[in-house]
């Protein structure tokens, strides 16, 4: 199995809940903010749909409502058809109304994130980022934000292998990003993560879209992923925010 990923907007996310799984569905509805709301049924129907395509499953809305989502007890996201584990591994992201799904064979651990090239403060890049990363935003020049944010992205990617996520100190590891390209396949280029704690190096590859950032890391040497669709989908998204006007409107109750 090839290592794929697939980016979906908000456009494309059903208004109705048959897709999700029963458990699903019940925990959106618990979902007091729209914001969480939004970005769950955004996350799990961009995962499903990827599932489906590697996974040769039903795409109708009855088909992807088999696939489920789950929350293992470090709260990664552990795949799920028809009750049982599927054979993949996975990982989800989204930003600005965007998700990204990254799936791979099992046994391999991965990662990814999606940023958006944005100011990173001063305060930020000394807080969160090692003296070395530091030193890379400021070699970066008028590319500050691009280094500074892809930096973030990576630490993230990696920290989803580790499968603590931001509960474990960003410092602890530490990003190597290169302009090297991959062989045929366009657009991507290198990064390494290293766990500073215990000296493993995660490999990892990253592309800008226009707005967005998108960056991998998995537990071993791993290819470019391949998008499911075009790349394009992701290089002519628009960043929004719809949650907001929801939450204006809860607010105003």
């Amino acid at each position: 199995m090839d290592f794929r990923w697939h980016a979906a907007g908000m456009d494309e996310v059903p208004d109705d809940d048959r897709w999700l799984s029963p458990a699903e569905a019940a925990r959106v509805a618990g979902m007091r903010y729209p914001k969480r709301r939004s970005e769950f049924r955004l996350g799990r129907w961009t995962a499903k749909a990827t599932l489906a395509a590697v996974l040769d499953a039903p795409i109708g809305r009855d088909g992807l409502a088999g696939i489920e989502i789950r929350a293992a007890p470090t709260g990664a996201p552990e795949p799920y058809r028809k009750g049982a584990p599927a054979p993949v591994s996975l990982s989800m992201t989204d930003r600005a109304d965007w998700a990204v799904c990254l799936v791979g064979p099992p046994g391999v651990d991965v990662g990814c994130d999606l940023e958006l090239v944005e100011p990173r403060s001063d305060a930020f890049v000394a807080d969160f980022l090692t003296e070395a990363e530091q030193r890379a935003v400021v070699d970066a020049g008028r590319s500050r934000d691009v280094m500074a944010n892809l930096v973030w992205s990576a630490k993230e990617s990696a920290l989803k292998v580790l499968r603590t996520g931001l509960r474990r100190d960003t410092i602890s590891v530490e990003v190597t990003v290169t302009d090297q390209p991959a062989e045929g396949a366009e657009g991507w280029r290198r990064l390494e993560v290293r766990d500073r704690q215990t000296g493993a190096v995660f490999p990892g590859w990253w592309q800008r879209f226009d707005a967005f950032l998108l960056t991998t890391a998995t537990s071993g040497p791993a290819p470019p992923p391949v998008a499911l669709l075009s790349e394009d989908r992701l290089r002519r998204a628009q960043p929004s925010h719809r949650w907001m006007a929801a939450q204006e409107q809860l607010r105003a109750r």
